[in-house]
């Protein structure tokens, strides 16, 4: 049984790590993944203050980290910056960013659950919208606590998106109805697709956090880590207003309604 289980969790991850591959073409594309003016990336400048300060040549490890736009604000704020991804096609868009853009950006390929990085070898950690997508978020959080130094810090940014509000679901549903009135929602263009949609709701519903990643779960594995001072944060309206002028005025209602929101836990 147990050999069984460990095969179904290898094929899961390995669905993961194929979705997210698919995605990259039209990543940087979507709002809500790419940064798409000043005042957004301020908010998230401010966010990520708050919790770690500025970087003044600390390293930080950026997991999940995609083509590489948290690693971006990272090295903004002075940190010695690090991305680790698992979706090679990823890792190259991030790789030409940081080269058009000149910055000295690491990116290399891992996998986040098990990083392969030295115990105490991090001040700082963060990824977003990676951790309703662990198979096994204790031994995550583990992982993360070993290879962080003492008095590190993690930064999760992420969100229950299985469970919407009134607000949103009201949206969804008055989106649908305008669908079939043929009335656009002018949502944006570069969205996974119908495919990849199916795929991304398969995923969600296998993994650990299939009922939703709510922040009071995610902060009580993280405790059960070993990880103190762990608070959440659910401040994230600078974000989601200046993220609204790139959605329709529905997905911004349901987005800035979501259960979303900033963790930070120290070793």
């Amino acid at each position: 049984m147990q050999q069984l289980a460990v095969q179904t969790n290898y094929n899961l991850k390995d669905e993961i790590k194929a979705y997210w591959s698919a995605r990259a073409e039209t990543f940087d594309e979507q709002p809500g993944h790419e940064i798409f003016s000043d005042a957004e990336r301020a908010a998230w400048h401010a966010l990520i203050r708050r919790h770690l300060g500025d970087g003044e040549g600390r390293k930080a490890l950026d997991l999940a980290s995609g083509t590489g736009v948290v690693s971006h604000l990272l090295d903004d704020l002075g940190f010695s910056v690090t991305g680790l991804d698992w979706a090679e096609s990823m890792l190259e868009r991030a790789r030409a960013k940081a080269k058009a853009r000149g910055r000295s950006i690491r990116f290399l390929m891992g996998d986040a659950e098990a990083t392969m990085e030295p115990d105490d070898s991090h001040d700082v950690i963060t990824n977003r919208h990676l951790v309703w997508t662990l198979v096994d978020p204790a031994a995550a959080f583990r992982e993360w606590h070993r290879v962080l130094k003492p008095g590190g810090r993690l930064l999760i940014v992420d969100g229950d998106f299985v469970n919407p509000g009134i607000v949103a679901r009201i949206a969804g549903r008055l989106a649908t109805v305008l669908a079939r009135l043929g009335i656009s929602d002018k949502r944006p263009a570069h969205g996974p697709g119908k495919a990849l949609a199916e795929t991304h709701r398969s995923i969600l519903s296998r993994v650990y956090f299939s009922e939703g990643a709510r922040a009071e779960a995610v902060a009580a594995l993280l405790r059960e880590a070993g990880f103190s001072q762990v608070t959440v944060d659910t401040n994230m309206r600078a974000i989601h207003r200046a993220q609204r002028k790139n959605f329709s005025l529905l997905k911004g209602l349901e987005r800035a309604t979501q259960h979303r929101y900033a963790i930070c836990a120290v070793k």
